[in-house]
């Protein structure tokens, strides 16, 4: 018996990534899922946003993909570290959805942004889908933390007009207690773009307690400032906005009574990324 075919599903729009999606994908053939990962027909997508004027430059659709290796303390979608509870999404159909927007964020200079999750988990979809919305010339972002960077050729870079990369931190140590990961994939994909002059944008989540000591960001402030193509960094004060989502999927969230960092603190991890000579907002 052969297995079933991908229901050809559309984008499905969110009012805001913080929606609960769960069980999306589930029941779907394995070898479906195994084909889908391989070619990157088939996309499996959290939700999809429009009009974001903070994922990139100019006004933008962005893609949340499902799927991620990664469990940042932090983080504030666990729903999409499963990749079974995205939608699955044929290439086409999501580039018929792209289309739609097409005239108007050529016209408000934005484009298309893909983030997640982590979208090199599906890096074929997200190579291919990069390169269909080239062709409708549309400007291409990635949010990525770089771990799976070695799965895009340099070709497929080509593809893509900004990176938008998350360090979380400094030091392998508080990598690995904060993301459960190594840190040097992330930085080996940095002096790669680096050596590529490839435009990126480093994001930073802020937390009170976890991330906001100086030697954290003047570590990482001086790694960004050696590289010569980081246009800008991003500091992003941590928020509780996904906190529900832990307690519904039964997970030990440990930063329950972490706070927002003051608009002081916040600017004070700006100065200290100024100080090296960067851009940061």
């Amino acid at each position: 018996m052969s297995a079933p075919e991908i229901i050809e599903n559309d984008l499905p729009e969110g009012k805001s990534p913080f929606e609960l999606r769960v069980g999306n994908a589930r029941g779907l053939h394995e070898s479906v899922v195994k084909n889908a990962i391989e070619t990157g027909d088939v996309g499996f997508i959290h939700s999809y946003t429009t009009g974001s004027t903070v994922d990139g430059p100019g006004v933008r659709v962005v893609v949340w993909t499902a799927g991620c290796q990664w469990r940042c303390l932090y983080c504030h979608n666990p729903d999409t570290w499963n990749m079974m509870n995205g939608t699955p999404v044929t290439l086409e159909r999501a580039f018929e959805g792209l289309r739609k927007y097409r005239h108007g964020l050529q016209m408000m200079k934005g484009g298309i942004t893909i983030s997640g999750g982590e979208p090199l988990m599906q890096d074929r979809f997200v190579a291919r889908l990069c390169g269909g919305a080239k062709e409708m010339g549309l400007h291409t972002t990635i949010e990525t933390n770089g771990f799976l960077s070695d799965r895009l050729s340099d070709a497929e870079l080509d593809k893509i007009d900004l990176v938008m990369l998350g360090i979380k931190t400094w030091g392998s140590d508080r990598h690995r207690q904060l993301t459960g990961k190594d840190i040097e994939p992330t930085l080996a994909f940095a002096r790669r773009l680096a050596a590529r002059r490839q435009p990126v944008w480093i994001r930073f989540v802020l937390v009170p307690g976890l991330t906001d000591d100086p030697e954290i960001v003047r570590g990482i402030a001086q790694f960004a400032a050696k590289q010569g193509n980081v246009e800008r960094v991003e500091v992003l004060p941590f928020h509780q906005l996904g906190r529900f989502k832990w307690q519904e999927l039964g997970l030990d969230y440990q930063l329950a009574d972490a706070a927002a960092p003051s608009a002081e603190l916040a600017e004070r991890t700006c100065e200290i990324f100024r100080a090296a000579g960067l851009e940061a907002y």
